[in-house]
């Protein structure tokens, strides 16, 4: 049985990961972290979790943390795991971080796009990118993983093949992302109040949101070369759920059977990519509450340009379902195990 302990276990991915690991067959959570809830019963922030978690919240202590458990879940904001992880912890208990502070290579561009200096850069190297279907792996071997966030996670799936394979443009694309309010975290904030949200979509982070560089990163590393994108994310008015839709010019015609090839050839044996068949799209609802990304294109003959469109549940795929399946991965087990879950509807 695999020892887990989470560091900010009552913000929504936290949550999420208390959720997940509940009901997974080879993992138990011994530290439920909470710097907000210290001694504060963890049912009594989360009511859904009466006499199914009896424990009560300790605080973010990593090294003592790191003497009494096999994994630890770091679910807290930017440079605080940066801030707390070591030599020595790394040597004792292996790291899922769901920050961002191992997912970019470079620190220089991890330090201007976020604004803080970067406590522990010397991780930074061996940190492997947890998006499980393209680094499996490097995640099997990897005692630190930076577990990819909601918007690259989306786009990178729904983009890589047709990379890969060489059949668009890296310089032409464009991506509209949409989120639901739950991506913006559980922190008390005026733009989150339903009054703000119902009712109501708009644009945030316009040429500057976060992930970006992460997006971009991640895109090169298909493309075999430097990509810079236009991302624009969306808050629309639901719980949960991201749809990516973006946009790039093909190199060549091609054919619906030619991309759907290439599509396939990186998805078809991967148990949480669903690739859709022909005109049909993704929508969040067919995938909420689950560990799927729902994945699909449209040719665009008179533009000369292509339509990719990806949709996930960002708490689950996006967050704490990932960091599930980089755990099951790096201890050896089967990759699904616990993320079993069909999608909810209505």
């Amino acid at each position: 049985m695999i020892k887990a302990g989470i560091i900010g276990a009552t913000g929504y991915a936290g949550g999420e990961l208390v959720r997940l690991l509940a009901g997974h067959k080879e993992a138990e959570i011994k530290w439920y972290g909470s710097r907000s809830y210290i001694d504060k019963k963890y049912a009594e922030v989360y009511q859904n979790m009466f006499r199914i978690v009896e424990d009560r919240c300790l605080d973010d202590n990593m090294e003592a943390l790191s003497r009494e458990v096999d994994v630890i879940f770091t679910a807290t904001p930017q440079g605080l795991c940066a801030s707390l992880v070591n030599e020595e912890i790394l040597s004792r208990t292996k790291v899922v971080d769901l920050s961002a502070d191992f997912r970019i290579q470079d620190v220089n561009i991890y330090e201007h796009w976020y604004g803080i200096k970067h406590p522990s850069p010397q991780f930074i190297p061996e940190a492997v990118y947890g998006l499980c279907e393209i680094n499996r792996e490097r995640v099997k071997k990897a005692r630190l993983v930076a577990n990819p966030g909601c918007y690259p996670t989306c786009t990178t799936l729904s983009i890589y093949p047709l990379l890969k394979e060489g059949l668009i443009d890296p310089g032409t694309i464009i991506v509209d992302a949409k989120s639901g309010t739950s991506g913006a975290g559980r922190g008390a904030k005026v733009d989150n109040l339903y009054c703000e949200v119902n009712e109501n979509i708009k644009a945030y982070g316009v040429a500057v949101h976060r992930h970006t560089p992460e997006i971009e990163e991640q895109l090169g590393y298909a493309a075999g070369e430097q990509v810079l994108i236009n991302f624009t994310p969306h808050l629309v008015p639901m719980n949960r759920g991201i749809l990516i839709t973006a946009y790039a010019s093909l190199k060549k015609e091609v054919s619906y059977e030619e991309v759907r090839r290439a599509y396939d050839k990186y998805y078809a044996s991967e148990k949480f990519v669903r690739v859709l068949d022909q005109d049909v799209c993704p929508q969040t609802k067919w995938v909420e509450g689950s560990n799927y990304v729902d994945v699909n294109f449209k040719i665009d003959k008179r533009t000369g340009r292509i339509i990719m469109m990806g949709a996930m549940d960002n708490l689950v795929k996006g967050a704490a379902g990932q960091a599930v399946q980089n755990m099951n991965l790096m201890f050896g087990l089967k990759e699904s195990q616990g993320l079993e879950l069909v999608p909810m509807f209505p």
